[in-house]
Parts: C-alpha cells; structure tokens; sequence
C-alpha cells in the first residue's frame, strides 16, 4: 500500500476554516502536513488532484445495526467487515457496532466476532466497538425491539457478564427504574458512554440520571415520549442539559425537519450527533425482508414494521449530513462536527480523530458539491473511490 499521498487542489476543512486550494500529505496512516498553494515535493508514492472537492475528516457512525443484507448480530466476523466495507462507500471512515435486545447468547456471539475484526483491517470502516442497545430498555419504548427480552439490570453478576467485554463503548438505559443505576454507575466506572434511550423516563429522573453520568440521549425523539409542556421528560432534558449529546436520524422520517431544527437552534453541532441507526436493509432494493425473525417492509426508503412501525433506517451517513443541512439551513462547515468531532469527543477519542489535525489519523472523506463521495480513506489507506 501506498505510505505516502499527496491531495491537492481540494477544500479543506479544518476545525477553524475552509482552505482553499488546499493540499494535504498522509504519511505513515496520519495527517503529516496541509497548507495552501504548491506543497513542496517530498517523494510521494501517490498524487491525487481533488479537483476542488471538499476534504473533510472521516465521518464516525456511532449506532449502525447493518447494511447490505448482513448484521451486527449475525455473530459473523466476515458479515461485520463486508458492513465496514459497505459503510465507506458513504464516506464513514470508524463506526460502532450495533446491537439489539436478544438473548445473552446471541448478544455474546455479536461481540465475539466484534473482538475479531475490532484492530484488523478491514478494507472498510474501521470498528471502534460495540453499541449495545439493549436489554435495559423500557418494554413500553421498545420501538421494533424485542419486548420479551427487554429486563432491568438485575443484579450486580447480570452487570458483569453483559460489561465484561472490552469493546462495549456505550450502552443504552431507561433511567426510570431504579434498578438500571446501578448498571449506570458500573458503566461511568468503566469509561462506558451512558445513553438515554427507548424510555419513558420524566424529566426528574434525567437530572437523577445525569448527575450520576449518563452523557448521551439515544435517537433523540424517538421511543421517548413527546415535549409536554407540563412534563418535559427525556426531550426536555436534551433541549437544555448542556451535558448530554443529542443522536439524530436525519431521513425525515424519524425526525422531522423543522424537529431537526429546533433541536440545531438550541443545542447547536456540538451538542448533536448524527447516526444513520442502519439495519441490514440499507443499501437494498424495495421490497419484504426478515429483520430479527419480523417480517418488515421497505418502501422509498422507508423501513416498517407490519403494524406501520418504524423499523430502524436504511440511512446513509453523507445522506444524514445532506439533509441536516437543509433542515437547519446550515452550511457544511457548520454542520460538520455532528458527524466527525462531536462523536469522537462522545468516543473519547478526540486527540486522534474527527478532525484534520497534524498527527491525527488519516481518515479522510472526500465529497463532492452534492455531497457525493469521491473517495475515502481509512487509516492512510484509499477504502473506496467512486
């Protein structure tokens, strides 16, 4: 593989401004050097002309359940690298694993084969670890989980057994019942992202919830009950509690537009993370699927349960972007770190990704003026080229 590129011409964006006629040098899987102008040559192995495309950081997917026909919960390491593959074909260059509410077993043999393909390449995406969404969830919320395995956090033993894996990132909670604090304290412990998520939880159990450490709200209007003014629960609480990072599904259908907007104008693209929430449709023609054992139907890009249901999305990450955009009238610059800096600060991981930065990976994403992706790249590595 190539150690050293060299892109020119591009726009570039860092954390402070756009460069125009922008060049930036990887060496060795990190970002080397960028300016403006004619670089000086430094024996390159690949020159590649942008052709005044915009070079921005590599998006990071923080809820992706599947893409393409395959899942996280198929237990199967080659499903979850053809999903890393499939991922940078949208400019994602990182992305956590999702899971859902199962039994322990099959929830064990999704992060099995997670732990095989997490620090491997995987010609894709890279794997930062696993979401797990689910069971602590409330039956009530469940959206299209599976209500019969939904469960509190038990006991201490229950805890250790779901935690014990080191590549849990996040985990999702109703932080209404009592018995899901102490999981949100073993969590906090760990170095676990805490989110809010599939809850009726009011707005008093949020300033409970969040004074012991949950830090992030779950697909942010959605399994949660409505703002009311007399009793503002979770969305209140993600309105105004500077602490807590916001995800959003932006395919407008789970979350409408002007929504989208209220939530830009008071929380702003710090306070926001974008997930495309994708199952194992995306990516793939209309028609009747299986999805958990449920029969589900996709339709102009709309995934639904027999009942009408939202089933999760077929969303891609350069589409999210695209349509937040439009929705809260922003321009790319200003949109950008709900999909590169916001989540890598969520992730801990700033200081090495979800910027253009010297020293920083070189995960890199390359999109046209209609927010088309030319290129991706991994790691210093070229994952995709349109």
């Amino acid at each position: 593989m190539n150690s050293k590129i060299l892109i020119q011409n591009a726009q570039i964006y860092t954390p402070s401004e756009v460069l125009a006629d922008g060049w930036l040098r990887i060496e060795e899987k990190r970002i080397a050097a960028f300016g403006t102008g004619i670089p000086s040559s430094s024996g390159d192995d690949l020159q590649v002309d942008a052709g005044g495309a915009r070079l921005i950081p590599g998006m990071i997917d923080m809820h992706v359940h599947g893409a393409a026909g395959y899942d996280v919960m198929d237990g199967d390491a080659e499903h979850l690298t053809a999903i890393a593959r499939v991922l940078a074909h949208y400019g994602v260059t990182s992305f956590l694993g999702a899971t859902w509410t199962a039994g322990e077993e099959q929830v064990r043999s999704a992060l099995d084969a997670a732990y095989k393909v997490y620090g491997e390449k995987t010609g894709g995406a890279a794997l930062l670890g696993v979401y797990l969404e689910g069971p602590f969830l409330n039956p009530n919320r469940a959206g299209s989980q599976n209500i019969d395995k939904i469960q509190s956090a038990l006991s201490d033993e229950m805890i250790h057994r779901y935690l014990d894996n080191p590549l849990i990132r996040v985990v999702v909670l109703a932080p209404e019942f009592p018995e899901n604090m102490r999981l949100i304290n073993e969590c906090v412990r760990r170095g676990i992202v805490v989110s809010a998520g599939h809850t009726n939880a009011h707005f008093e159990d949020m300033l409970i919830a969040v004074e012991r450490g949950v830090r992030q709200v779950t697909h942010c209007f959605n399994a949660m009950p409505p703002l009311n003014q007399r009793q503002p629960g979770v969305v209140g609480a993600a309105l105004t509690m500077p602490e807590l990072r916001c995800e959003l599904i932006c395919d407008n259908l789970h979350v409408h537009p002007v929504v989208q907007k209220i939530l830009y104008q008071a929380r702003g693209a710090d306070g926001i993370i974008l997930v495309s929430d994708s199952t194992q449709c995306a990516g793939l023609p209309d028609g009747e699927y299986t999805l958990d054992h449920r029969l589900v139907s996709l339709r102009n890009q709309s995934l639904r349960l027999p009942d009408g249901k939202l089933a999760g999305s077929v969303l891609t990450l350069n589409l999210a972007l695209k349509n937040f955009m439009q929705a809260v009238n922003a321009s790319l610059f200003e949109a950008l770190p709900t999909v590169t800096l916001t989540p890598a600060r969520a992730l801990g991981i700033a200081h090495f990704k979800g910027a253009i930065e010297v020293g920083h990976d070189a995960d890199l994403t390359l999109l046209d003026a209609d927010m088309n992706v030319v290129w991706t790249i991994a790691g210093g590595e070229i994952v995709y080229q349109a």
